[in-house]
């Protein structure tokens, strides 16, 4: 026997939803009967319509006719009859109860053995109704249904526990993430041993008695803890901080985590999970330094020097103040290489460069410009004062004692007084450069290729030092 008792259109449905009525009023109800007797079946679905119910059923006569009906449609509720030839004693029950724990399970009871049935719905595993209680079954549906969703909310709850704590157990037991969890005032709870190994701690306990967390954790939220930090409603955004080791080193580290609150929910802690970016954030430093300073002297390269113009340039666009640029050209390097071989080339471009390190200020930038060039850049700086650090360069050039003898010529560019561009204010020094090398006698140019002292060409100054 099969049948629907009700119908109602979609839009009617959707008007009377379940959370704008008590709980599973005017929906649709698929309902398994089990009983023998039809007009049970009749009385059922008259109390259920009763009720506010729309009933689409199938009614079997056994157990043994469920198996079809359990696969597709699935049913919200099935009801039994009690006592049921198909279940004989307690062992039969408790297997029909194992199959059927996934399911709304109501029973239908009458007769002798009712009490074994209603000493098991009162431990909550079913609805046990009286069939000379038949009114009490729309209730009693509702109970089903409610204690089955509550018993898959549980079951959820409890795979995403079992999910969580295999993520914490990963998590604790890689070698590549700290995990430790700290108190509401930022003291250490516990901690893993990768975290004791980024600390350079021996043990755990040395870390907890050390204690330092709060130092930690108190400067993520800038004198607080970690609380409105990382809300649950948002993606924790990782933050980096430094760390001291046991030795006194710096640990780089980047924290993320999550507020830990109790059942009342108060903030009670929280919990970090931490990974040792020390030696990334060294190569990153390295790689950096490698794309803007020359490997061979350490100087900045031809792309720094670019850069530092042109901020230069808009600084001096914003300040109304000129920067001066010197060009410098290590005299006779061709003649070196042949005479020394190259390591001695290479070793004269280094002491030049060292030079010019040892003449700037903070504020400067010397680079080398390419082969035997090097250009320094002088914020805020009038010719005369370049004139000055270009002499005090010469200076120490001559009193190097390493052979061979140095000697450098050197063009000086200012702006905005010769120049308007990058491009403009490289040809001018590059050009005073050359006047500079064209005014060198030639017996001095043969003396500087022979090794004998050092030279350099120079603006003259008048009386006040322009």
């Amino acid at each position: 026997m099969s049948g629907q008792t009700e119908s109602r259109n979609e839009s009617y449905l959707e008007s009377v939803r379940p959370e704008n009525n008590s709980f599973h009023r005017y929906r649709p109800l698929r309902v398994l009967f089990v009983h023998r007797d039809s007009s049970a079946v009749d009385s059922c679905l008259q109390e259920l319509k009763k009720g506010q119910f729309i009933v689409t059923y199938d009614s079997v006569v056994g157990l043994a006719h469920c198996a079809k009906h359990r696969g597709y449609p699935s049913h919200d509720v099935i009801v039994v009859e009690y006592p049921n030839p198909s279940i004989k004693g307690p062992q039969a029950l408790q297997l029909f109860l194992q199959t059927v724990e996934q399911s709304a399970l109501v029973f239908l009871t009458s007769g002798s053995g009712s009490e074994t049935i209603a000493e098991l719905a009162a431990q909550s595993l079913f609805e046990c109704v009286p069939r000379q209680h038949m009114a009490q079954l729309p209730m009693a549906v509702r109970r089903a249904l409610k204690k089955k969703r509550l018993r898959s909310e549980l079951e959820e709850a409890e795979k995403a526990l079992r999910h969580s704590r295999s993520v914490y157990r990963a998590l604790a037991d890689n070698p590549s993430f700290g995990v430790c969890r700290c108190d509401a005032d930022g003291n250490f709870l516990d901690v893993n041993r990768t975290f004791v190994n980024m600390l350079g701690y021996d043990s755990k306990e040395e870390v907890l008695a050390a204690n330092r967390a709060s130092r930690i954790v108190l400067g993520l939220g800038h004198g607080r803890l970690l609380a409105g930090l990382f809300q649950e409603s948002l993606p924790a955004q990782p933050v980096e901080r430094e760390w001291k080791r046991k030795d006194g080193t710096i640990l780089k580290a980047r924290l993320s985590g999550r507020d830990a609150f109790d059942e009342q929910g108060k903030f009670n802690g929280c919990e970090i999970i931490v990974v040792d970016l020390t030696e990334q954030r060294f190569l990153e430093e390295q790689l950096r330094h490698q794309a803007f300073n020359d490997s061979l002297t350490g100087l900045a390269n031809h792309r720094r020097l670019f850069d530092v113009l042109q901020s230069e340039i808009s600084r001096s666009q914003r300040t109304g103040r000129e920067f001066a640029l010197l060009l410098l050209d290590l005299d006779g390097l061709k003649d070196i290489n042949d005479k020394f071989g190259h390591l001695a080339g290479n070793r004269a471009l280094c002491r030049l460069a060292q030079i010019l390190k040892d003449c700037c200020r903070t504020t400067d930038t010397a680079a080398r410009h390419g082969g035997d060039e090097f250009a320094v850049v002088l914020p805020e700086t009038s010719v005369a004062s370049a004139s000055l650090i270009t002499r005090r360069v010469c200076k120490l050039l001559a009193k190097d004692a390493e052979e061979p003898p140095l000697a450098v010529s050197v063009g000086m560019a200012t702006y905005p007084r010769e120049a308007d561009t990058i491009g403009t204010l490289l040809y001018a020094a590059d050009r005073a450069l050359f006047a500079m090398k064209s005014q060198k006698p030639r017996a001095l140019r043969a003396a500087a290729g022979s090794y004998s002292s050092p030279t350099v060409a120079l603006p003259a100054l008048d009386q006040n030092g322009e």
